[in-house]
């Protein structure tokens, strides 16, 4: 694949471009680079032009020095495809990226075809979840990162039972990822994701474009339940759960979410 640069509202992005095709862009969740759709990139590229972005702060992009919000994310993918010179495309997004996807379906219809919203939310963060993250955050800043016994929660929030029993390589891939988190920067993307989420269901409901939701079964972050919720805001939106599989559907389960995105897309 090859390095672009792109600069944006939220900084310098770096993304990864492969193939020739329809566009589809992949946007991660938190803590994690562009790398996390890696198998996706190998299995797409052949018939579409895929784009995998590191996110505001994450990988090689230019660190954060102040929270945002999520129109200013979905205007950095606005910025991406007009640098690419791409008028519409696919848009497949993970957590914060499944946020993302929806916030830029529902701001600006002109550039999507549709959209895949995996393991995500358009509810704003309880007070469990802001304290939880909270709590991470300042840990992460005392010990110079997400390292020691922050290991475990951060693969907790990621992978459920399944991966973590039979998964190994899903398990070092997120260590890896956490641990070199630039917490200065990254504490800047989880304060705007996590406790300054804003309730997006009302955005949601004018979104027109064809969303297909997916949910883990073992998400612990978000429950199917909460990932429900977002499909049944967006008008005629599908929604489907992946069994034995946690936060990072496409890390943890390839074949089967690059089966439902490409049938998806395809249809």
């Amino acid at each position: 694949m090859e390095d672009q640069y792109v600069e944006t509202v939220l900084g310098r992005i770096r993304l990864r471009v492969s193939g020739e095709g329809p566009a589809v862009v992949f946007w991660p969740s938190l803590l994690m680079d562009g790398t996390l759709w890696n198998a996706q990139a190998a299995y797409f590229a052949e018939r579409f032009r895929v784009v995998l972005v590191d996110p505001p702060g994450h990988g090689g992009s230019s660190p954060l020095t102040g929270s945002f919000s999520f129109a200013e994310c979905a205007q950095v993918v606005v910025q991406i495809l007009d640098a690419l010179g791409i008028d519409r495309a696919h848009l497949v997004g993970n957590s914060w990226g499944g946020m993302i996807g929806g916030t830029f379906a529902a701001l600006h219809p002109s550039r999507v075809d549709r959209a895949v919203l995996m393991n995500a939310t358009a509810s704003p963060a309880g007070l469990r979840q802001k304290a939880e993250y909270g709590v991470l955050v300042r840990a992460a800043q005392l010990l110079g990162g997400m390292r020691g016994p922050l290991v475990g929660p951060v693969r907790d929030a990621f992978l459920g039972p399944t991966s973590k029993r039979e998964r190994p390589e899903a398990v070092a891939f997120v260590n890896e990822l956490a641990s070199r988190a630039d917490v200065s920067s990254v504490r800047h993307a989880v304060t705007s994701v996590v406790p300054r989420r804003p309730d997006q269901r009302e955005l949601f409901g004018t979104i027109t474009a064809p969303v297909l939701v997916v949910a883990g079964r073992e998400d612990a972050t978000f429950p199917v339940a909460e990932t429900q919720a977002m499909a049944d805001a967006i008008p005629g939106a599908t929604f489907a759960v992946l069994e034995k599989t946690a936060h990072l559907a496409a890390l943890e389960n390839p074949a089967e979410v690059n089966a439902m995105i490409d049938a998806f897309l395809t249809q």
